[in-house]
């Protein structure tokens, strides 16, 4: 299953490379432009206007690579895989489609404001509790959930894990979000952390995770070969918010939410340097950081791009071996 799981990887990454060749021209003809803060890093400014919407490279790409192995699945009479493989799809363009809205009725539509946050965070749960209900009713899912450290599972009764899924999948899609905010840092983090979620999809022979999971690292990679510094094009809300849904949907399929604190440690910490801004600003009047989320911190201390990229990412990657190491 391994070279098969390859095979869809390559086919991804060569798929998403094209339609980047392809989309991001588009994007420039369109004028989809980044919009930077003024009292951002001064390094952002020049930033401005470069392509943005970028996530929907890796929404089409999805599409013509996890059709194309659903259509091989059924010819091979793997028809119980194929068939969990589309509602993981149709899930995450969901996501992707929330944060599409809000990106088009900003940089198309010139609508500062861009999609209200409470009909962003509607739509967020709409899925979210379609996603849950997914699990629990079609696929009958029991409400097991793994403690990594301990090493077992423990059944958490339906009317609290019903809000603590739905919790987590809001609370990774904004985690996700919050961490794209440097060239390259959100689609690396990502890759990695759908990486080591993917490697357990194969530990415990779960091929629908580990198929659809080498889909979304292909998809990310070959995004990151046009997203690294210098970005010529951003993901935008349309991919950090399926990012954020695919970590948290397989996370769950996998009955291991509570491992996203160690293996996405990061966009935890950029989630948490927001909340902690936010309420110290308010009782002081005072900073904690020097800028919120977390990597600006760093940024205005000094720490060049591409640093910040590779030590998150290192972080991340030492976090999954650790999280490989301890399931």
């Amino acid at each position: 299953m391994l070279k098969f799981e390859t095979v869809t990887l390559i086919a991804s990454f060569i798929i998403s490379i094209i339609l980047g060749i392809i989309v991001i021209p588009i994007l420039k003809k369109l004028k989809v432009g980044q919009i930077e803060r003024d009292d951002g890093p001064k390094s952002h400014l020049k930033k401005q206007g470069t392509p943005t919407m970028g996530g929907i490279i890796i929404i089409i790409t999805l599409i013509l690579s996890i059709t194309g192995t659903y259509l091989y699945l059924l010819s091979q009479n793997q028809i119980e895989t194929a068939n969990k493989l589309l509602p993981m799809l149709l899930i995450s363009i969901g996501f992707g489609t929330i944060g599409f809205i809000d990106d088009f009725k900003k940089l198309v539509l010139k609508n500062t404001d861009g999609l209200k946050p409470k009909y962003k965070m509607l739509g967020l749960l709409i899925i979210s509790v379609a996603y849950v209900i997914y699990l629990l009713q079609i696929l009958h899912f029991d409400t097991l959930t793994y403690i990594p450290i301990l090493k077992t599972y423990i059944n958490i009764p339906i009317y609290l894990y019903i809000p603590f899924a739905i919790i987590v999948i809001l609370a990774t899609t904004n985690a996700i979000n919050l961490t794209d905010g440097i060239d390259g840092l959100s689609s690396s983090v990502s890759a990695i952390i759908i990486t080591c979620l993917s490697v357990i999809g194969m530990i415990y022979y779960i091929p629908e995770v580990s198929i659809f999971g080498s889909c979304v690292i292909g998809a990310v990679l070959g995004f990151l070969m046009f997203n690294l510094h210098p970005a010529k094009v951003f993901m935008g809300d349309t991919g950090s918010l399926l990012l954020g849904g695919v970590i948290s949907a397989i996370a769950l399929y996998l009955k291991m939410p509570i491992l996203l604190i160690l293996i996405a440690l990061i966009p935890v910490l950029e989630t948490l340097s927001v909340i902690i801004q936010v309420v110290y600003f308010k009782k002081t009047g005072k900073r904690f950081f020097k800028m919120a989320p977390l990597h600006h911190h760093f940024e205005l201390s000094g720490w060049k791009e591409n640093k910040v990229v590779i030590i998150f990412s290192v972080v991340t990657l030492i976090l999954s071996i650790i999280g490989l190491k301890i399931i």
